[in-house]
């Protein structure tokens, strides 16, 4: 087995690598002075099960493109087996027509990862589960919960929890959450979106008052819905309202809004590099995952159960 990275987040390779007590593969990924990506491996990977580190965050265009580079470099190089390891899947919120002449941006790249060579491909938390069949080759979901349940007993031991999901869309996801936390109980915040990037919080559903209620979701983006829902939470009489949410993007002004809110902590994962904004924050802690997709990219490559880490 070896791993190799691009320049998305690779403090997280780094700390896969780690845990895996694999070294790094030699490899240059730069720039052409016109912004052309380059990549070079500098050791022998003929015949070699590998592993691309590279999550498709911003910028998301030029990452994606490393990515896909890596890929037919390593295919060149008579690589056995290709898996990309894509923590957080870029233009996964583009899975399906939102309106009249509009693409379906994720089923697009995951032909873009494929037709590259990659052979599996290997995230977390994906925005929708539909994604997995976009591919046409073997692809593992994995869930961070098991971590954010972990860290939730540990600091919020003996309290009165609820799970809270930011809406209907992710009940799922949250249903799953509440059931580690001992079959915590469950709300929803009923929103209206009048048009991108901005929320309305209409109700909530369930009773919250004098809960420690936790939001969970898989993405940060702008930060407006999640805000609002804190909000709407405190108005409706919760304790205290933590937010735990898989890929911090954090967009725009969204360090800052989250800084103003009513949300007593925003946990993220380092699934995306976190900003210098990000990192200051006192109201912002990173979750660490090497861990867990280390231990899932040495099951695979073992050709042991990855399902079974959820057990």
């Amino acid at each position: 087995m070896k791993l190799m990275a691009g320049n998305s987040n690779l403090p997280l390779a780094r700390a896969i690598a780690n845990y895996l007590e694999v070294p790094l593969t030699d490899a240059s990924v730069r720039r052409f002075a016109d912004e052309e990506v380059f990549v070079e491996i500098h050791e022998n990977v003929r015949g070699e099960d590998i592993f691309v580190l590279q999550s498709t965050s911003y910028p998301t265009n030029d990452n994606l493109m490393e990515l896909l580079i890596c890929i037919d470099a390593l295919r060149r190089a008579s690589a056995k087996r290709i898996t990309a390891v894509i923590p957080y899947f870029g233009y996964a919120r583009q899975d399906r027509k939102s309106g009249s002449r509009t693409p379906i941006s994720a089923k697009l790249v995951a032909n873009l990862i494929t037709q590259a060579g990659a052979d599996r491909v290997l995230s977390v938390d994906l925005h929708a589960g539909q994604i997995q069949g976009f591919f046409d080759i073997p692809t593992d979901n994995l869930y961070a919960a098991p971590v954010m349940a972990a860290d939730i007993q540990a600091r919020y031991s003996g309290q009165e929890l609820m799970v809270v999901s930011p809406d209907v869309g992710g009940v799922v996801r949250a249903r799953a959450l509440a059931k580690r936390l001992d079959n915590a109980p469950l709300a929803i915040v009923d929103k209206r979106r009048d048009r991108p990037g901005q929320s309305e919080v209409m109700n909530i559903i369930g009773d919250v008052r004098g809960r420690c209620c936790i939001l969970i979701d898989d993405i940060i983006d702008s930060g407006g819905t999640l805000c609002n829902a804190a909000q709407a939470l405190i108005d409706d009489g919760a304790a205290s309202v933590t937010a735990y949410i898989t890929h911090g993007v954090l967009s725009g002004g969204a360090v800052a809004r989250v800084n103003a809110s009513a949300l007593k902590e925003l946990v993220i994962t380092d699934s995306i590099l976190p900003t210098e904004a990000a990192r200051e924050s006192k109201q912002i802690r990173v979750l660490p995952i090497a861990s867990l997709i280390g231990e899932a990219i040495r099951r695979i490559a073992d050709e042991s159960s990855v399902s079974s880490l959820f057990d």
